[in-house]
């Protein structure tokens, strides 16, 4: 059995997540204005595939990929309030987005990418993969500040959120270059 195969089961969600955001870009991008209805239900409907995965998961505790990933009930726990959160936000942004005319297909895929970098970051064992699951999460977050694009604020607010977040991002990035060069490693057990 491939060696991929055999660790699958322990990322499972997250693979769920990215497969379903290539899916619902493709329905959306198919279907246009009308899609958002769908795309939605559907955005919800994976969250919760996701969801039942960390559930029906009872592997044991491990770290795979030379220690950058770590799959425990800690990590399982805080993923399964992850997607609850983002089901509950899935459906209550609904209202809104239909009284201010943003019924875009982007912004449930917007807040799956956001999870599913929120997922990586639960897993994270060393500080690469703790960087690759903010910056996935952030960018994320970025587009959704600005997502109402015709109100000056929404636009300002996004701006002033990529620019923070740029400055942060090469700060750590700094700081964690800081501690492989002092450490050896980028491992967080050290």
């Amino acid at each position: 059995m491939p060696f991929f195969v055999q660790l699958a089961h322990h990322f499972l969600p997250e693979t769920i997540l990215a497969v379903g955001v290539m899916a619902l870009i493709l329905i959306g991008a198919f279907r246009g204005e009308r899609g958002f209805g769908l795309v939605d239900e559907m955005a919800v409907g994976i969250l919760g595939l996701a969801l039942v995965a960390i559930a029906l998961s009872s592997t044991p505790d491990t770290s795979i990929f030379d220690g950058a990933y770590i799959d425990d009930g800690f990590s399982r726990f805080m993923k399964a309030l992850t997607l609850i959160g983002a089901i509950v936000s899935i459906l209550l942004s609904v209202d809104w987005l239909q009284r201010n005319g943003l019924e875009k297909f982007e912004y449930p895929v917007l807040i799956i990418l956001s999870t599913l970098g929120m997922l990586l970051l639960i897993s994270a064992d060393n500080l690469i993969a703790l960087y690759l699951g903010l910056e996935l999460m952030s960018l994320a977050l970025y587009v959704m500040a600005a997502f109402a694009r015709d109100d000056g604020r929404s636009s300002e607010a996004g701006l002033k959120y990529f620019v923070l977040g740029a400055l942060s991002s090469g700060m750590m990035l700094y700081g964690a270059s800081l501690l492989y060069g002092f450490a050896g490693t980028v491992s967080f057990a050290g």
